[in-house]
């Protein structure tokens, strides 16, 4: 950070640069969120490239554009068009948020009495659970994560039960329960085992 700038400052001149944008430029004048679905997928698969790759200086600029992506999307919310559940904006975006964080970190924000990373984690999710009832094992885990990681959430909802069978799925899915036993993450070892080829 600059001397004398201040946290936030920069993030002003973000949302200032996209509202100008958004006025002046035709291309992003015609944008959506549905246009601009693909590009909020590949910024953050870009950025978890950077995350893996250990340059810290290319995970900040995909970190910048992952961060566009959202002050996008906020500035098309404001305007309220007609099927964009507008009427919101980046500021709504952050007040959000930050409401989040304080509910669901009681042991910093509150009488919460959690200390360890579990017992921190155990808090987290109970309060996550008063906040967003399931009536299923599958709400809340998105049907476009990967499969292999959309496998390890729904596992470590049910508890890590028993899989059986034969099948190629059956198998995966065992898979995935093995690597949940040792700690593994299937998906991020999948991708090293990957890239290793070739």
């Amino acid at each position: 950070m600059p001397d004398g700038a201040r946290p936030g400052e920069a993030f002003v001149e973000l949302v200032a640069v996209m509202d100008r944008l958004r006025r002046e430029c035709a291309w992003t004048q015609e944008q959506t969120h549905a246009s601009l679905a693909r590009y909020l997928l590949e910024e953050a698969h870009e950025t978890l490239d950077a995350l893996e790759s250990g340059d810290s200086e290319h995970l900040r600029d995909e970190l910048g554009d992952l961060l566009m992506q959202v002050v996008f999307h906020a500035r098309i919310a404001e305007e309220g068009y007609a099927g964009s559940g507008g009427g919101w904006d980046v500021d709504d975006v952050a007040r959000a948020i930050t409401a989040k964080l304080v509910r669901r970190n009681p042991h910093v924000f509150g009488e919460g009495t959690a200390r360890t990373p579990e017992e921190i984690d155990a808090a987290w999710q109970a309060v996550k659970a008063t906040e967003e009832p399931r009536s299923s094992v599958h709400d809340g885990i998105p049907s476009t994560l990967p499969a292999l990681a959309r496998a390890d959430k729904v596992l470590k909802r049910l508890g890590d039960p028993a899989v059986e069978g034969d099948d190629l799925g059956s198998r995966l899915l065992a898979l995935v329960a093995e690597a949940r036993a040792q700690g593994v993450d299937a998906e991020a070892a999948l991708r090293r085992r990957i890239a290793e080829l070739g």
